[in-house]
């Protein structure tokens, strides 16, 4: 069943946000993820939430995602992005 990894991220240093996204697609890519939504113009509807910058990665699977989340390739990456923005994520199984 697919997985979701939904991210709401407000990025604080944007120079060193840049290496992180130099090199995270490729990880996602390798575990069978794929980018559904990545920033992009968006539009609260109903509620308080104010998300800066949307991310939606589909994984094959919860399992997938958590093995691209804490594999070694994407680990480097990962501390990158959490020393240059603050992030909010869920991991969401699918229909």
């Amino acid at each position: 069943m697919a997985a979701l990894f939904i991210v709401d991220l407000t990025v604080t240093e944007p120079d060193g946000y840049a290496e992180y996204r130099k090199g995270v697609a490729a990880t996602i890519e390798q575990y069978g993820g794929r980018y559904l939504v990545r920033g992009g113009r968006h539009e609260v509807v109903e509620g308080d939430w104010r998300p800066m910058r949307l991310v939606v990665i589909e994984f094959p699977s919860v399992e997938q995602a958590k093995r691209w989340h804490d594999s070694p390739e994407y680990a480097p990456l990962k501390a990158i992005r959490q020393r240059t923005a603050r992030t909010n994520a869920v991991l969401v199984e699918g229909v």
